[in-house]
């Protein structure tokens, strides 16, 4: 990384050089935050979001009364996915509800796809635990995530890849012994 270019009259009052592009005031930063800030995403695209939220409550909602919730005395499989689901319908309708006041919300870009990178590999992860085990589709979940999305260093990923997994390892099915599918 390289160090911002200083001038050469420094700070008044101090030894130190000051960084040329350095804002000076609160509102020069409020400024340049406002200049680099991206576009907002708009009304089709907060209801976009909305919906999705919505949809993966309902989803979330179905599965939790398949696997049963039972009853305050005694809760079934479904008790706390479902109230978790009943959290998503009711984020995803205040979603759609401020959908056409709200201007923090960034506006889809090609920088989006990383996000869909990202859950595409958790599915594949999800989708891998239960016929090899966690610590393959753990080591590759992990490598994606910090040489692709983080764009770490080759050496940084395949390192922290591995000790990542085996540190799980060494919690859950080492010191903890829970039933998580492993191949060791």
């Amino acid at each position: 990384m390289t160090e911002p270019s200083r001038d050469r009259s420094g700070d008044p009052g101090t030894d130190t050089p000051a960084l040329v592009d350095e804002p000076r005031t609160a509102e020069e930063l409020e400024a340049q935050w406002e200049a680099e800030k991206p576009p907002a995403a708009g009304l089709a695209n907060n209801l976009a979001a909305a919906v999705v939220v919505i949809g993966l409550g309902v989803f979330a909602l179905l599965q939790s009364l398949k696997q049963g919730i039972g009853s305050p005395a005694s809760p079934g499989a479904g008790t706390w996915p479902f109230v978790v689901s009943l959290i998503f319908l009711g984020l995803g309708v205040a979603l759609a509800a401020v959908a056409g006041k709200t201007k923090d919300a960034e506006k889809f870009s090609s920088a989006s796809w990383a996000i869909l990178l990202g859950l595409g590999t958790m599915v594949g992860f999800g989708l891998l635990i239960p016929i090899i085990g966690f610590e393959i589709p753990g080591v590759l979940l992990t490598f994606a995530w910090l040489k692709v999305l983080g764009r770490e260093r080759w050496r940084t990923s395949i390192i922290a890849s591995l000790g990542i997994v085996a540190a799980f390892y060494l919690i859950f099915v080492v010191v903890l012994r829970t039933s998580i599918p492993h191949l060791f």
